[in-house]
């Protein structure tokens, strides 16, 4: 399919599973807003980088997804610079784990403000843009962890359930409006850092990356495969396509299996 003419704005999109599915945006020529993290040297080589190989615009905004105020200004530099957000993935996220007695408050007001709140602020930003021009896909990163609950992860799993709830709501009150609300929901994601704590662990242990991965992988998946921001990235493209019109207010599966065990 081709996005060429749509304008995509993806949080969290300088590594790992958002710039996957920057990148196969990108790659249908959507121009795009990054956003993000990082050495500011690495990012603008990014961007440099993405623009001439896809031959789209690309902007990037550091805006910090804790901050309501910066997501509205980042969604409001997006539609005058590159004319528009169509196309809104909200995937950026942090993680930390802890038993609840144990959880650090401020852990938690972190967690729920960047997993959950930023969604909510970033689709408040970008739905009205949506209505006004008849088209829109929005697709929220959950997880399994937004279906399914694992020890140790009490805010990160409250989040991403709030995620996925936020998304049914969100579909309903633009079903009539071309706009599409989704939620992909992935397993375990073959990332750089999580390649790199196999690697450490395998250390560790003194066992080897291919152990250590079986181990991992099979805690909580029927199948001993990673997912790939690529594949997820894949699936971004086709809920923005006229084939996934009618498909809203779903929390989409891409985990191996783990949810249904």
């Amino acid at each position: 399919m081709s996005l060429k003419g749509k304008v995509a704005l993806v949080t969290g999109s300088t590594s790992g599973i958002g710039l996957g599915i920057a990148r196969a945006l990108a790659a249908e020529g959507a121009d795009l807003m990054l956003n993000g993290f990082g050495d500011a040297g690495a990012i603008e080589t990014l961007r440099a980088g993405l623009a001439a190989e896809f031959g789209v615009r690309v902007l990037y905004s550091g805006a910090d997804m804790s901050k309501p105020e910066q997501i509205a200004a980042m969604v409001a530099e997006a539609e005058a610079q590159l004319g528009a957000v169509d196309i809104q993935v909200n995937n950026a996220g942090i993680q930390f784990v802890a038993n609840i007695e144990d959880f650090p408050t401020a852990k938690w007001d972190s967690i729920i403000a960047i997993n959950l709140s930023a969604v909510f602020h970033g689709m408040k930003a970008a739905i009205p843009g949506m209505k006004k021009r008849g088209w829109g896909r929005i697709i929220n990163i959950a997880s399994a962890h937004g279906l399914v609950a694992s020890p140790q992860k009490v805010a990160y799993v409250a989040a991403k359930h709030g995620v996925v709830g936020m998304t049914k709501v969100a579909a309903i009150e633009t079903a009539n409006d071309g706009i599409t609300v989704n939620a992909i929901c992935p397993g375990w994601v073959l990332t750089p850092l999580v390649e790199k704590q196999l690697e450490d662990k395998a250390k560790q242990q003194g066992t080897d990356v291919a152990h250590e991965k079986h181990e991992f992988l099979t805690e909580k998946q029927a199948m001993e495969k990673f997912t790939t921001p690529e594949q997820i990235g894949g699936l971004a493209v086709f809920l923005c396509s006229e084939s996934a019109a009618t498909i809203t207010g779903a929390p989409l599966s891409i985990d191996g299996g783990w949810v249904a065990q």
